[in-house]
């Protein structure tokens, strides 16, 4: 079972979108991801401003930062959540 997820990006960002279209595969195999925009929040904007686009499991906590690639994003899906351990 996929974790769910949420992605950190803003509006007008082109490297989220391409990070929302590598997902996509994922999302079609039921992966479950939030789209969060980091400028409607003030502390997500200063935590994630220079980090976007960003890949956080709502498992454990885990972010993976871009670049990343399906390869790397099929790994990360697959850790071990806390209710894995």
């Amino acid at each position: 079972m996929l974790p769910e997820c949420q992605l950190f990006g803003t509006l007008g960002c082109h490297l989220c979108e391409q990070a929302e279209g590598l997902l996509m595969p994922f999302v079609e195999s039921g992966l479950q991801v939030e789209l969060i925009d980091i400028a409607e929040d003030e502390y997500r904007a200063e935590r994630y401003g220079l980090r976007i686009p960003v890949l956080r499991r709502l498992d454990n906590g885990d972010e993976l930062d871009w670049p990343f690639e399906a390869e790397q994003v099929a790994s990360f899906l697959r850790q071990p959540g806390l209710s894995d351990c």
